[in-house]
Order: C-alpha cells, then structure tokens, then sequence
C-alpha cells in the first residue's frame, strides 16, 4: 500500500526523534519515497546524516539556503501525506498560530497534501489547556492527529504523552491511503448552507445553517477519492479549494443547480438547509416602516429531497437530513419513506451541541432497509466520517 507513495518526513526538537529513524527505515522498506525536514533543534537529538543515508535522499533544514528557499512550496505539493513526527509542543503552537520562522514552518502553510502530526512531550505538557488549545485549532484546519501513547516518559515520569510507535504509524498510512481511494471514480453532490429568500432589497428570509456539515460532507468524500460537486448556499467557511462548487443563493437557485446533470452523480447527499417558504411578493424597494404591522405572504418552495427521490435511480444513493425539534425518530423515518430517500441523517435541536453553526453534532441515521445507527456528540468533521462510512456501508451492502 505504500509502494511508491511520496512521504515528507518532518523531524522537531523531541528525545522521540530516534523512533523516526526507525520509521524511515519501514518506510523505505516498504517501497516509499522519503524526504525528510529537520528543525534545528531537531538536530540535537539526531544527525541529518542518519537520514539522508536512510532515506537515500539530501536531508533539508535551513529556510534560507539558496538552494532550499524555492523549494518550501514545492516539497508541499510533491508528497502524498507530510507527517510531522515527533511534533513538539512548541512546533504545534507555531503551526496554531501561522508563525512561519523555519523551513517546517514554511513548507506547512504552503502545503496542499494532508498533513498527519504525531505529538510527544511529557504527560504535563501534553493536557496543559494551552497545548489542547493548540491541538483543537489544528484539528479544525484539517490535520489528522495520531494518538499519543501511555508509557515511560523522558522526565522519568508514566503517563500519556509517547508518540506514536513506528510500526503504529506506518499501520495508520496504510489504513490512510487505502481509505483515500475507497470512492475512487465516484461522483458526488453535496448540497450545504442556508438559502436566503429575498423580500426586499436590504431584507430576507433565512436561517442560521452554517454549511459546517456539508463542507464537512463533501471534504470527506473528496478525501476518499470521489468528484464532488459542492451546490453552496452563503456560507464563509473556508474549505479544500479542489472541490468542484457551485455557488447558490436562493431555494430556486439550488434547485436548478442540483437538477442539471442529476443523474451522473452516484451519490447525493442533501445537507442544505433550504427554505422551506419565499416571499409571494418581492418588492423592488426597500418596504417603509409605516404601518404598526406588516403581512408577507409566503409561497412553498420547491422540495428538492423529494424532486430528487422521484428522478433518481437505483443505482443511485440519497441521503437527506432531519432537523427535529419534536418526536424526532418519527419524523424522520417519515421523511425517509416520502422523500424516497436511501438514508436520512437526524439531529435534535433538543441535543446540546448540535444543530446550526456550531462546531459539534450528534446524528442517528436510518437507511431504508430499517437499520439504525447512532452516534455521540463529536466534532462536524468526525461526523462526517461516519456518515460517509454509513454511506458506503449501505451502498456495499
């Protein structure tokens, strides 16, 4: 499985850089391609000649040779995974914090591949509130944590803060490129974002959807491989630039933008939250405050879900999502069933930490063979793992 990938190696200031160099060794091995950065205090704890023979490749670590300047952003796009290990408490605070003062640094902000960090540091360090801080903004950006191990420490101490061990880490890249190729000439549809309805000029209707889920969605996916098409309803999350995105304002708009070309995507997925209702009239001036009160007639819109359920095929798969507020299991089956759906994701606006804009959701899925599955409250981007696992259960089934 990693015959022939491109790995960049990127070593810190940490006792636990001599695990690395066995880590090289598996890697190469294994049939990668290793290239390895330094910081200078790395190079404390192992020489830059230890790696350079492992890896057969020149060992980089000054930003400001001439010959390595130029090569910052090209390192970054030349690897498959950039893997930080061992990641110091002080790297990992510098990489929350945009501080760029080495070539590490500078390869990091400039990268486009994942990048996977194995932290170690004494237990102390590891559960300080700062170093969590550090660890979630990072998580947040889309880096992929490695679990510390329970162990000796270097202070002499027992407790959680080893990384990772080498064999550990090489198992985790394996499962890391299998899993990136599991949806492989997939096409996919993700809706995300709220609509806005418009009234007037300087007024709408809408709601308070993010688009977090959906990015997260369709990140996903895109991770594993499928072409994703992003249908965005306004939205100001940032998110992977290679993603395919169409960029929608209104409810007729998404519509529009789903339904052509529908039937090339195998999977959709509907996490929008659309508009239920727009305004009858639209006014073409701003509406004057003249009146104690103030009627808007409302017309539906249209039921993309249920549009898509009639049209789509067999072969295809599609989900849709239930934002609940009351007897939520069986609203949710019930929208399965009339919506045509292959599988409908619930969340309760009843469940601390779920529903709109924040950082955390806690779902139950149904699919239409009656089966449930039921997650805790996890970050957006975790549950967007599950959901697409869910996904290619069912569609494997």
């Amino acid at each position: 499985m990693l015959k022939g990938k491109k790995i960049l190696l990127c070593i810190t200031g940490s006792i636990a850089a001599y695990k690395s160099v066995f880590f090289v060794r598996l890697l190469v091995k294994a049939g990668a391609e290793v290239k390895v950065i330094m910081t200078d205090s790395a190079k404390d704890f192992v020489t830059p000649l230890t790696f350079s023979t492992l890896s057969k490749n020149k060992v980089l670590t000054n930003l400001f040779d001439e010959e390595t300047w130029a090569n910052h952003v090209m390192l970054g796009r030349w690897a498959d995974a950039m893997i930080i290990a061992p990641a110091s408490c002080n790297t990992m605070a510098k990489m929350a914090n945009g501080i760029c003062d080495n070539l590490l640094l500078a390869i990091y902000l400039s990268s486009k591949t994942p990048v996977i960090i194995a932290p170690a540091m004494d237990e102390d360090m590891w559960h300080h509130p700062s170093t969590q801080k550090n660890i979630e903004v990072l998580k947040k950006s889309g880096n992929i944590f490695l679990a510390v191990n329970k162990g000796e420490l270097a202070s002499g101490l027992n407790g959680e803060g080893r990384m990772a061990e080498p064999e550990e880490m090489i198992k985790f890249l394996e499962t890391f490129f299998e899993k990136k190729n599991t949806l492989a000439g997939i096409k996919a549809l993700v809706t995300a974002g709220p609509t806005q309805e418009s009234l007037d000029p300087v007024r709408y209707i809408s709601n308070h959807s993010s688009g977090k889920m959906g990015i997260a969605i369709a990140e996903e996916l895109f991770s594993r491989g499928a072409d994703v098409q992003l249908v965005l309803g306004p939205s100001e999350i940032k998110f992977d630039r290679n993603i395919k995105i169409k960029k929608v304002i209104t409810a007729e708009e998404m519509y529009n933008a789903c339904m052509k070309d529908f039937k090339q995507f195998d999977i959709i997925i509907m996490a929008a939250a659309v508009a239920d209702y727009s305004p009858k009239t639209k006014y073409t001036q701003k509406i004057k405050k003249n009146s104690q009160e103030f009627s808007i007639d409302l017309i539906k819109t249209k039921d993309i879900l249920s549009e898509a359920g009639k049209i789509k095929s067999s072969k295809q798969i599609l989900v849709g999502f239930a934002l609940e507020t009351n007897d939520e299991k069986d609203n949710a089956i019930k929208k399965l069933t009339q919506k045509n759906a292959d599988l409908i994701v619930l969340n309760s606006m009843n469940d601390k930490g779920s529903g709109f804009a924040t950082d955390t959701n806690k779902v139950t899925i149904f699919d239409k063979n009656k089966k449930e599955y039921k997650f805790p409250l996890k970050p957006k981007k975790e549950v967007a793992v599950e959901i697409v696992n869910t996904i290619i259960k069912y569609r494997n089934a």
